[in-house]
């Protein structure tokens, strides 16, 4: 599926990248500003767009990818530390988990 803008017009990027914070902040401040407010956000169930669905709502979490780009997400240590049938759910969590804004979709 054509892509409609990039992620990041400042500077150019080859191929898809993943999106960090900054730069959704930056799409939200200034290239989608004039966009109505009524503008629906909708997520792709994946990378060649079949199926989509509104976005809904989110979670801070930790995420770690475990087969290229694909991967799970990890509670918060805060989250942990707080909740010890979440600690017994995930005894361990992998090294490589970084902080993530995940969006899930409605449906």
């Amino acid at each position: 599926m054509p892509k409609s803008g990039s992620a990041d017009t400042a500077q150019p990027i080859e191929g898809d990248q993943p999106l960090t914070l900054d730069v959704l902040r930056r799409l939200v401040g200034n290239d989608w500003a004039r966009l109505p407010g009524e503008t629906l956000v909708v997520l792709s169930r994946d990378s060649e767009g079949n199926l989509y669905s509104p976005f809904s709502t989110y979670n801070i979490g930790r995420y770690a990818p475990v087969y290229g780009l694909t991967g799970e997400v990890y509670p918060l240590e805060s989250e942990l530390a707080r909740d010890p049938e979440l600690r017994r759910l995930f005894p361990q969590i992998p090294g490589n988990a970084v902080a993530a804004l995940v969006l899930y979709p409605l449906d």
